[in-house]
């Protein structure tokens, strides 16, 4: 955070002042309310017992469905001080989410003439209606920073379980904002010097958001990761870094790294001989500092298995070829 950023004391002050007065005004929210009234896991249990003693008359009310608009108050309050950006109880942790999840993995009984289980959605969509929408919130009042994308991926979203429908509105509005931070955070936090060869660029914050970014494939839309993660992050940014980094055992370690980023299932089904078409300019400046300096070296064999790897085939022919290793020509054409 730069000196501009940063909040003054008695910000901070007032800051934490209404908080702990909204933290100890929510105390107040369910006063009047009986005890077992507003306890999830005693909630739960008496549907549990109604539905191991009428089965059949509990699927017919509908219940499973019904739940959730039941729960999703009371999961908010107990979410009123979690953030998942800071050190909070991870959500999995939390008595709500461990409750719910004991319910919605209950057996069925054996008396149930129902194969689909409305229950098990339960704890889905309690999820779509009260984390996702606050997750959504957050990301779009923090700054997005390379820390923010890094604590989403590692403290919320992986350890999510969503619901079977694949597209819900909650799960769209927050990866539409993640995309955003995403975009914002390669586009604007990242520091791309104006003349590199007199500025050392350290590269494990910029492997570390690849890494990051690339994560969410499968959940974005694959054209959206490799557009931030590849042509903008590596092609803009890791490449400058690459090419100003003297041929070596370093450089090629860092382009382990990056190779490892990668996610496998993008290579499996090209053709041809030739690589991702975002990845070319990477692929060109691995056999660039290889045929520079070591053309004659192990490190030329380490290459053409990244190489191979990432399915750039053709590349890696033309460096054994120019580097007169080919004995290599067989690792290519396995």
């Amino acid at each position: 955070m730069s000196s501009d950023e940063e909040l003054a004391l008695t910000e901070v002050t007032e800051f934490q002042k209404s908080k702990d007065n909204v933290l100890e005004e929510s105390k107040k929210i369910f006063e009047d309310v009986r005890a077992d009234c507003c306890d999830i896991r005693k909630i739960l249990l008496k549907f549990q017992e109604r539905k191991e003693k009428f089965p059949d008359s509990y699927c017919d009310a509908y219940i499973g469905f019904c739940l959730p608009k039941l729960l999703n108050p009371l999961v908010r309050v107990q979410l009123i001080n979690w953030s998942p950006l800071e050190n909070s109880t991870d959500l999995k942790e939390m008595p709500w989410f461990r409750a719910v999840e004991g319910f919605s993995d209950a057996k069925k009984s054996s008396e149930s003439k129902r194969d689909d289980d409305p229950d098990e959605e339960v704890l889905p969509r309690v999820i779509e209606k009260t984390i996702l929408p606050k997750i959504t919130g957050i990301l779009r009042l923090v700054l997005s920073t390379l820390r923010t994308i890094t604590q989403l991926c590692d403290n919320v979203f992986e350890k999510q379980v969503l619901s079977r429908r694949e597209c819900s509105q909650a799960k769209q509005d927050l990866i539409n904002t993640v995309v955003l931070r995403m975009k914002q955070s390669v586009e604007e936090d990242v520091f791309i010097p104006l003349y590199p060869k007199r500025y050392a660029c350290s590269v494990s914050p910029l492997l570390q958001l690849l890494s990051k970014v690339l994560l969410w494939d499968e959940t974005v839309q694959e054209d959206t990761v490799r557009g931030v993660g590849l042509s903008k992050l590596l092609n803009r940014c890791l490449l400058l870094n690459l090419f100003n980094t003297p041929p070596g055992p370093e450089n090629i370690e860092k382009c382990k790294e990056v190779v490892a980023c990668f996610p496998e299932r993008w290579f499996q089904n090209l053709g041809s001989g030739s690589t991702l078409p975002e990845s070319v300019n990477f692929c060109q400046c691995e056999c660039v500092a290889i045929s520079t300096c070591f053309c004659n070296s192990d490190e030329t064999e380490e290459v053409v298995l990244l190489l191979v790897k990432v399915k750039a085939l053709r590349i890696a022919e033309e460096l054994t070829e120019e580097c007169k290793r080919e004995h290599l020509k067989s690792v290519i054409r396995k």
